[in-house]
């Protein structure tokens, strides 16, 4: 049996209207294109004072999707991650683990970008 979801109401002290917060996610992604949805959250949490964006009915992919911007997480991290090998194995030729690591994340990356395409 599913657990039900408790209804997040806005709190009193909360001053932001829905149009402001989707305002201050676009800027906040036209200053740092880099950023991902959750890192997102994470400043709208600690900067701004905005606990989720559930409040408003919206997630903030679903912003980002609308403006054209919208990156996967996954698909960042994966990139990352890859190039950190990539680095890692040019300094160590001999490191057959990074390698085989490299080969599996290569792979991963492959899937999930035709999985997004």
């Amino acid at each position: 049996m599913a657990k039900a979801r408790k209804k997040i109401s806005k709190p009193v002290w909360l001053k932001y209207s829905e149009s402001e917060v989707k305002d201050i996610i676009l800027s906040l992604i036209k200053k740092t294109p880099e950023l991902t949805s959750e890192k997102i959250g994470l400043i709208l949490r600690d900067s701004y004072g905005i606990p989720t964006t559930r409040i408003y009915n919206f997630k903030i992919s679903a912003v980002l999707k609308e403006a054209g911007v919208h990156r996967s997480a996954d698909l960042v991290n994966l990139e990352k991650k890859e190039k950190g090998l990539e680095n890692h194995l040019s300094k160590n030729k001999k490191d057959m683990k990074t390698a085989r690591s490299l080969i599996t994340i290569k792979s991963r990356l492959k899937r999930l970008k035709e999985c997004l395409a």
